[in-house]
């Protein structure tokens, strides 16, 4: 018995050490931050601002200078910068926390067609590397399941919650569609010709998409007594109130998807990933359809793509008249979400203005999720969602940031990799 019992304690006392921190309470008390400059998030810079927030809600957002009194704790930040908090779009955080442990993996379900997939309710809001975006400024995220045809449904949440219920600011915001490839290629790697040639399933696999879709609107209009979840989860799609993620790269691919979503009557659209969305930015301004695309750290699809395309085409589409976000799909997304503010300050170091980088991870990931009217810029009325850093956010080397807020509540900076950070630094001091 005693020794179930030192079992017992001993799993309670590993539980605490590798438990996330305890959610911030609610805000009872204003907060005043004075002296920062503030990127707005809209392009917009304050130099010497003040910012005021209470109950949640930014009450103030001017400059210091203006004789207004000051309410509450007053946070003196006279050269540092304030931003908005960073929103990931298309991220997997809190679906998968050990990749090798099935157990843990949450991130597709079993089937092709499943609209009905809900992601929100398998985000873990404790997962060990939620907390981990935090230190960076990243406090929001888009939670998009994978695999399949048609995914699943997407939700936007707030990194600092104790279940998804809590966490959740935007329910069932987007359904996922993953677009066929026109063009194949062999496995190298099992001695197949690697080069690209046309897919002949590539039309096939269209005709599912359109069949299923199309299905699914004579179903919601027949109003049948019989319960058809798939079909009945794409109503939102129809009416507007829900928006079309369409994965998918190329030129081709990216007119066909959307050519066949208007002729379904499916016009509340996003393109993900983009690869060739340079190509037909005359299309994506005439429907107003946003791209989000992929982080700039990797190689062009294309041998015939600029060597530095990855790197360009933020400032390629923004000055096209698109409206950009940046995502995180690809290999080891979710660890590499924490990095979005230094994929953002890539676009900037390849021609984007930097406040217009900024606007990829705040303002405008903001009106892609449609959660423009309370978050994404540093607005009066708008959540108190933000930072304050010691320089440059964008900028890996100042990225140093000493207090944070999520809708007023001001939050822990602390995660198990700061633990280990600090551990091991003073381990080096001592020797």
């Amino acid at each position: 018995m005693k020794n179930i019992l030192k079992i017992v304690l001993f799993f309670a006392f590993v539980g605490n050490i590798i438990a996330q921190q305890t959610p911030a309470s609610k805000q009872t008390t204003a907060i005043c931050i004075e002296g920062a400059t503030a990127h707005l998030g809209n392009g917009q810079i304050i130099e010497n601002s003040l910012i005021m927030f209470e109950n949640g809600k930014i009450t103030f957002v001017g400059s210091a200078m203006m004789k207004i009194a000051r309410m509450g704790t007053i946070i003196k930040a006279e050269g540092k910068h304030i931003y908005p908090g960073f929103i990931a779009l298309d991220a997997t955080l809190g679906l998968v926390e050990i990749d090798a442990v099935k157990a843990s993996d949450d991130e597709s379900e079993i089937g092709i067609m499943n609209p009905h997939v809900r992601s929100l309710i398998a985000y873990n809001a404790e997962s060990k590397l939620v907390e981990s975006m935090r230190p960076n400024g990243v406090l929001m995220a888009q939670i998009v399941p994978k695999g399949g045809t048609i995914s699943g449904t997407s939700s936007i949440v707030q990194l600092d919650a104790w279940n998804w219920e809590d966490a959740a600011i935007k329910i069932d915001d987007a359904i996922h569609l993953n677009w066929p490839g026109s063009f194949t290629s062999g496995r190298w790697w099992l001695g197949e010709d690697p080069a690209l040639k046309p897919n002949p399933e590539y039309p096939k696999n269209v005709e599912k998409i359109n069949s299923f879709f199309t299905d699914a609107k004579q179903y919601l209009a027949s109003k049948s007594d019989k319960k058809h979840l798939p079909f009945a989860s794409t109503n939102g799609l129809f009416d507007g109130s829900q928006k079309l993620y369409i994965h998918v790269n190329g030129e081709k691919e990216i007119t066909d998807a959307i050519t066949m979503s208007k002729e379904l009557g499916i016009n509340n659209l996003v393109i993900v990933r983009g690869e060739g969305a340079e190509k037909v930015t005359d299309l994506l301004v005439k429907n107003n359809i946003p791209v989000i695309l992929n982080r700039p750290h990797r190689n062009p699809n294309s041998e015939d793509d600029a060597y530095d395309d990855t790197y360009t085409i933020a400032k390629t589409l923004h000055d096209k008249g698109v409206l950009v976000g940046l995502g995180m799909e690809g290999q080891m997304d979710r660890m590499n979400t924490r990095n979005l503010p230094f994929y953002a300050g890539t676009f900037s170091a390849f021609g984007l203005e930097k406040e217009k980088a900024v606007q990829l991870i705040t303002g405008d990931a903001a009106k892609i999720l449609g959660i423009d009217a309370f978050a994404g810029t540093l607005e009066v009325g708008k959540d108190a969602t933000l930072f304050i850093s010691e320089g440059d956010a964008l900028d890996m080397r100042t990225n140093i940031i000493s207090e944070s807020f999520i809708q007023g509540r001001k939050i822990s900076l602390e995660s198990h990799q700061t633990t280990l950070w600090k551990r091991y630094s003073e381990k080096i001091k001592s020797n």
